[in-house]
């Protein structure tokens, strides 16, 4: 499996991937424009169009962004015990979108425009991959390990993306966080029923 780039941001990137991140969370994707981005930013619109084309570059690019964030964080995990990587991970997941719930709107939004703009398709669909591989990798280490039972890992990982992505989207849909703590309790029964 081919993880994301290990490319880092540049100042300025990080600057506009900042400015992008609290634009979203306060008009949404539908109301979102390089205007909105650069009054965040604290610039024109020209210094944003400077490193970026087109609002749908500088979102692709904003995606690339909170993937890599992602893979940070969870490459700072310094435990290798499967239960404990499994219990991180669905935290990640599930516990830590309920921080920013404006932001979850937004990229349910981007989402949503991803059959119509391949540069989103490609980006949530990386995303997707990869933390299908990062959950199935923690359960076949957890086989391996005689921690848990011998499952199939596939069935297991669809299973719990399933309820991931789910609560995520009732979430959003409506308004109410608890889907997520709901989902978090439901993913760990899900795993202590299969796994152990």
């Amino acid at each position: 499996m081919a993880g994301p780039s290990d490319r880092t941001f540049s100042d300025q990137t990080e600057e506009i991937m900042q400015a992008t991140y609290r634009a979203l969370r306060e008009h949404g994707y539908a109301d979102l424009t390089i205007k909105r981005i650069a009054d965040e930013y604290g610039k024109s619109t020209a210094a944003v169009h400077y490193y970026y084309d087109t609002k749908d570059d500088l979102l692709a690019a904003f995606l690339d962004y909170l993937l890599e964030r992602f893979v940070d964080s969870i490459h700072d995990v310094e435990t290798t015990d499967p239960e404990a990587r499994l219990e991180i991970l669905l935290d990640e997941l599930l516990v830590k979108p309920q921080e920013n719930p404006d932001l979850s709107v937004a990229l349910l939004e981007m989402r949503s425009q991803a059959p119509y703009k391949e540069a989103f398709s490609d980006r949530f669909r990386q995303n997707d991959e990869y933390i299908r591989y990062l959950l199935k990798a923690v359960v076949n280490h957890g086989i391996d390990e005689g921690v848990f039972s011998d499952v199939d890992a596939d069935h297991v990982t669809h299973s719990l993306l399933t309820i991931i992505d789910g609560a995520r989207t009732r979430a959003v849909m409506l308004d109410d966080t608890e889907e997520l703590e709901t989902a978090r309790q439901t993913a760990s029964e899900y795993a202590d029923a299969m796994l152990r």
